[in-house]
């Protein structure tokens, strides 16, 4: 958790992989021997100083020779193979950076590259002065000194209050707790020139972990590199100049040792399955993570917790259903033998007459699903809502006031690293830019022409992706028919008698692959329509995605289940005069209880397939799939070579490294 001195902190990680290149010079120039620091001169030389030039041509091998021009002394000639070359490029982008981290004040360790390639990490420590300097910058609330008591209401809620707390306590997670929950410290924006009223007993803990790693992180994405227009540690990840950027967790959590950190309480009072009983340590969650990850699993648990209600209510009605099955008038008619009504063929040519009765179990099940006691559900489930969304603007409220989120300016965000890039070629493109008008440069920005490209791509692809979901819902109901008339052509009995269910099963399952798939897409396309638009901040960036993310996928989800509760049967025809799809082929209509039926197998399938397949599978399977995956990688390409500076246990940076990147809580949201 420390650099090697074991005093100063380790805030934030980089990793990158290395490859050093075998320098070696063409053959009859110079000698076999070329020290390291001739090769930099040369490399530095090309086109990066001004003390000569030296240009690269092709050779017919592939490979690029620096070639020396007259009259240049102590600029060796050398051969560099196109991926030395840029390893060799990278490595000077990483030297520029860690340059400027250091020079913004930032204290860096670095691991000796003692292999001819493998892994690497820069250990970054953020002192004091760097540390306040940037949490005045981001006018980050700390505790003050000033202290007032939090007044709690009295009377009958209090009762309430202290009885279910003594009700829940079993349910309560072992956490440490406040030890005066009646007194607050005042919060106040950080400032140095008035750091007399701050409660500051230690310089080295008065900022927690989360707001250390937040500082740094904002120090990473704001420091740049001339080398290829460089904005940040984002645009170096995403040109591989570095693999990683994160901070550091609290050691293990399922190790043997007996100490105890954050990590390891939060895993065994609330990670794990076994704790699925417990009430979230909501407050020890946002000092681990920070406010947003906090607030999302507050919101969480209200959501969780109100579906209790609501589930136990739905049972009810579903019970209700089952007891008065017997007594309803409709089904009790259709499954009565003496009643003998005789309905029209369900298709042309091949199908027969039928009896009403034959429909007797699909007319019982419907009822359990659809009597008196579902119109009280609904109503039941619009006041929930209502209630849900009431509470949870209570709760946050609160959470904000613990946390200090009130009253908070809102901070003016840095561009992204996208924005800046894209602003960068502007000015470069723009050739009337003079030194005169150098000032009004600062303040240019993109404006709608430069945008207008990325509009119409959104606009248009956006259409073809509902339009594409609506032809998927079409198939399916194409399907369906043909289906439906194939099997009514069976000369099996049974076959002929299971048309409905078979028809219907088979379809959901093919709704629910063709889900699945185009919610994978629709993720990516609405991701990349958003980097399109090159949105200047990061909150503008979700706040687009998310509205893109949502329409698309929201549609995709629920257009087959708005086809059957909606729009199925409506459009069927009647006997003489039938709707017909195709030719031959007729419209399709519920079944003689009613589409409820169909639509609850159609909900049903679909919210647990998409339960088990996208919210089990893709976020627990896929994620320790690919950690172990990079896990192989990484020992495969790393060199079984002796590294003499390599402790044997593995650090906390070697350990996290393998961990999966976080992708931000949008996608969270979304799922739920």
């Amino acid at each position: 958790m420390h650099f090697r001195d074991s005093k100063r902190k380790v805030d934030y990680v980089l990793a990158y992989h290395y490859r050093k290149h075998l320098v070696q010079h063409p053959r009859g120039v110079g000698s076999p021997e070329l020290t390291r620091g001739s090769a930099s001169l040369a490399l530095v030389s090309n086109g990066r100083t001004g003390k000569g030039h030296v240009e690269p041509y092709q050779q017919d091998n592939g490979q690029h020779v620096l070639q020396e021009w007259p009259g240049l002394p102590g600029v060796d000639v050398i051969q560099l193979s196109p991926l030395d070359a840029m390893e060799e490029q990278k490595r000077l982008q990483r030297e520029e950076y860690e340059h400027n981290l250091i020079e913004a004040g930032l204290e860096i360790e670095k691991d000796p590259e003692n292999k001819s390639q493998g892994l690497s990490f820069v250990r970054i420590h953020a002192p004091w002065q760097v540390l306040s300097r940037e949490a005045e910058i981001l006018k980050i609330k700390m505790p003050t000194k000033k202290m007032y008591e939090i007044r709690e209401e009295g009377g009958v809620l209090k009762t309430l209050n202290e009885i279910w707390c003594k009700l829940t306590e079993p349910l309560q997670p072992q956490v440490p707790q406040q030890e005066n929950t009646k007194m607050k410290n005042l919060s106040y924006p950080f400032s140095r020139e008035k750091i007399y009223l701050y409660n500051i007993k230690d310089k080295d803990t008065f900022f927690d972990n989360a707001t250390r790693s937040r500082i740094v992180r904002e120090i990473l994405k704001r420091t740049s590199t001339k080398a290829r227009n460089s904005m940040g540690i984002g645009t170096l990840i995403a040109n591989n100049v570095y693999d990683a950027a994160y901070p550091l967790h609290d050691g293990e959590y399922q190790g043997q040792n007996d100490d105890m950190n954050e990590r390891k309480l939060l895993y065994q009072e609330w990670a794990r399955y076994g704790a699925f009983y417990k009430f979230q340590p909501i407050h020890l969650i946002r000092k681990y993570f920070g406010e947003k990850i906090g607030l999302y699993f507050a919101w969480l648990g209200l959501y969780t917790e109100f579906l209790i209600p609501s589930s136990v209510v739905g049972i009810i009605v579903f019970l209700y259903g089952c007891i008065t099955i017997e007594s309803d008038i409709p089904s009790k008619e259709m499954c009565d033998q003496r009643n003998a009504f005789t309905m029209c063929p369900l298709c042309d040519k091949f199908c027969d007459y039928w009896n009403l009765s034959s429909a007797c179990t699909t007319a019982r099940a419907s009822h359990l699903f659809d009597n008196p006691a579902t119109v009280f559900f609904s109503i039941f489930m619009a006041l929930w809502a209502t209630m849900f969304l009431e509470q949870w603007k209570r709760l946050q409220m609160r959470l904000s006031y613990f946390w200090d989120l009130t009253g908070l300016e809102e901070e003016e965000e840095h561009p992204r690293p996208e924005y800046e890039t894209k602003l960068l070629q502007k000015k470069l493109n723009n050739k009337n830019i003079t030194t005169e008008n150098s000032n009004k440069d600062e303040k240019e920005k993109l404006t709608w022409s430069d945008r207008m490209p990325g509009y119409a791509a959104n606009f248009g692809l956006i259409l073809f992706m509902i339009m594409l979901t609506f032809s998927a819902v079409f198939g399916v109901i194409v399907y369906r028919i043909t289906t439906a008339a194939a099997l009514s052509f069976s000369t099996n009995e049974t076959t002929r008698s299971n048309v409905r269910v078979t028809v219907t099963a088979t379809a959901v399952i093919i709704n629910l692959v063709v889900i699945l798939i185009l919610d994978e897409i629709y993720g990516a396309v609405a991701k990349w329509l958003t980097e399109i638009e090159i949105p200047k901040t990061e909150k503008t960036f979700e706040e687009r995605l998310i509205l893109k993310a949502f329409l698309l996928k929201f549609v995709n989800s629920y257009a087959p289940i708005f086809y059957v509760a909606f729009f199925k049967g409506r459009f069927v025809g009647r006997p003489g005069r039938y709707v017909y799809v195709f030719e031959g082929y007729r419209m399709e209509e519920c079944a003689p209880g009613g589409c409820l039926m169909e639509l609850c197998i159609q909900l049903s399938i679909i919210m647990l397939g998409k339960q088990l397949i996208q919210n089990n599978l893709f976020e627990i399977g896929i994620p320790k799939l690919k950690k172990l995956l990079r896990k192989l990688k990484d020992e495969r390409t790393e060199p079984k070579e002796t590294n003499t500076n390599h402790s044997k246990d593995p650090q906390q940076w070697d350990l996290d490294y393998i961990l999966e990147p976080f992708t931000g809580l949008t996608p969270e949201y979304m799922e739920m």
